[in-house]
């Protein structure tokens, strides 16, 4: 039993709603980070399903960089929650200007 495109797209659109709303609502730095790997696995979902559709390898290979850049901005992102977590007690995203001039 085949599994159609659509279903696909919708639990990939569900994804995205979910991610977007946890970047735009949420304050804390660590959720926004999750909010964005949700969003960014939801576009893989969409390459992958798609990739398939289509028999073609390319929408799977781009997955794989996205995956790799994921990583990467994970590990960035929470060295700099641990720096700005141990010069203050606060994760708060409307809070944190210590990088501004």
């Amino acid at each position: 039993m085949a599994v159609p495109l659509s279903a696909y797209i919708v639990v990939s659109a569900v994804l995205f709603t979910t991610g977007l709303i946890g970047v735009l609502i949420r304050r804390n730095f660590i959720i926004v980070l999750m909010s964005v790997e949700i969003m960014l696995n939801a576009a893989n979902i969409n390459l992958v399903a798609f990739s398939h559709y289509l028999e073609s390898m390319a929408g799977q290979i781009i997955a794989l960089f996205i995956i790799a850049i994921a990583a990467g901005e994970a590990a960035v992102g929470l060295a700099i929650i641990i720096v700005v977590f141990r010069g203050k007690i606060s994760t708060n995203v409307d809070e944190m200007n210590l990088l501004k001039w």
